[in-house]
């Protein structure tokens, strides 16, 4: 422990000096009233992001693994919240974890107004980093199971470049299907309703909650599950054409072009562009959603984020084909906000985020939105 603790320790400070020289050279757009310690935690991620990405396309995963802090489940409510895990396939490593608020541990019913709704979320990272087990992930996910509340599954999706797409989506789709046919422990449809089942995700696994929302609205798929909403956070979109942000925010503080250009092509398989129907999903090769029974959609979007102008494109694009859509944008944030509780967004991003539950869940029939 020790050892890891100074090996750490001089990456860190290698990796500062690296900052400085760096800063002095092109410093990054970002929020001016950021604090400190966000700054500093960001431009240390960015670097770090830098350093194990590889020019050959692979990444040095034994050297993220020193800076990707894990969370381990605990049976025990830990911030009013419980948490397991679920193996689905081990022979792809795809397991989930599983939040269940005290809110479910301490309540069964049979009424359906009264049981909480069940929320699949998909983790961010550009398809390539991070786990549903990442201590980030895993303090919003047990937030969101707590503060919303609902029961939460966090998948753990194969990652690129080792598995490229269609992956990720193949492991989002069997996760429900898993949860629809099978008695899981921990897992008491006495206190969960997953006829109410949200996906949600961020960034790639915004991208990732879409397409697996399309799959999934073939509803003869599933028993009794059923996809009624999908909670879009800076979602993932792209394609062949550089946007306004795109080019005015490219060496952004969080996320820069060249990075989201890495990513697409670490993802998407040899010879696909930009405009492959994974990344651009109103372009010409994407599938039409509008005769597909697409779920309420709410999108977030950060004016300091260089996706943006995708995702305002991702709204527009449900709502001309038809579909129930919402758009939040928070001027003042920057790509991944949500992970830094002490920001002011992340409070009113879970506060949206209950109100479109409630507005799909508990609002009387016949009130449209």
């Amino acid at each position: 422990m020790h050892q890891r603790i100074l090996i750490i320790s001089i990456i860190l400070l290698l990796l500062l000096l690296l900052f400085e020289i760096t800063m002095t050279k092109t410093p990054p757009m970002s929020p001016p009233d950021l604090p400190c310690k966000v700054r500093l935690l960001l431009s240390l991620l960015t670097i770090v992001i830098n350093t194990v990405r590889r020019s050959n396309g692979t990444i040095n995963r034994r050297l993220m693994s020193l800076f990707d802090l894990k969370a381990s489940p605990s049976s025990k409510p830990n911030n009013r919240v419980k948490t397991s895990d679920v193996m689905v396939d081990p022979t792809r490593n795809l397991w989930f974890r599983l939040y269940v608020p005290a809110a479910a541990i301490t309540t069964s019913t049979t009424s359906p107004s009264a049981k909480l709704p069940l929320i699949i979320y998909f983790h961010g990272g550009g398809f390539a980093f991070f786990s549903a087990n990442s201590k980030p992930y895993d303090d919003l996910c047990k937030r969101l199971s707590a503060e919303l509340p609902a029961v939460v599954v966090s998948v753990n999706y194969r990652l690129a470049p080792e598995h490229i797409y269609p992956s990720q989506y193949e492991d989002g789709f069997d996760v429900l299907k898993f949860i629809d046919q099978t008695t899981i422990d921990g897992f008491d449809l006495n206190n969960v309703d997953i006829t109410r089942c949200f996906l949600a995700g961020d960034s790639a696994g915004g991208n990732l909650a879409h397409h697996v929302a399309v799959k999934a609205s073939n509803h003869h798929e599933f028993g009794k599950m059923r996809v009624v909403g999908l909670i879009a956070i800076q979602p993932f979109f792209g394609g062949k054409e550089r946007t306004e942000s795109e080019t005015r925010l490219s060496k952004g503080s969080a996320l820069s072009l060249e990075q989201t250009d890495w990513y697409w092509k670490t993802f998407l398989p040899e010879g696909s562009d930009r405009d492959h129907a994974a990344a651009n999903v109103f372009g010409q090769e994407s599938k039409d959603v509008f005769g597909v029974n697409f779920p309420a959609t709410i999108v977030f979007v950060g004016g300091f984020d260089l996706l943006q102008d995708w995702q305002r494109r991702y709204y527009e694009g449900l709502k001309k084909s038809g579909k129930e859509a919402y758009l939040i944008e928070y001027p003042n944030s920057f790509h991944g906000f949500y992970a830094f509780p002490e920001l002011k967004e992340p409070s009113f991003l879970v506060k949206e985020v209950r109100d479109f539950i409630d507005k799909l869940c508990y609002a009387p029939s016949g009130i449209s939105f």
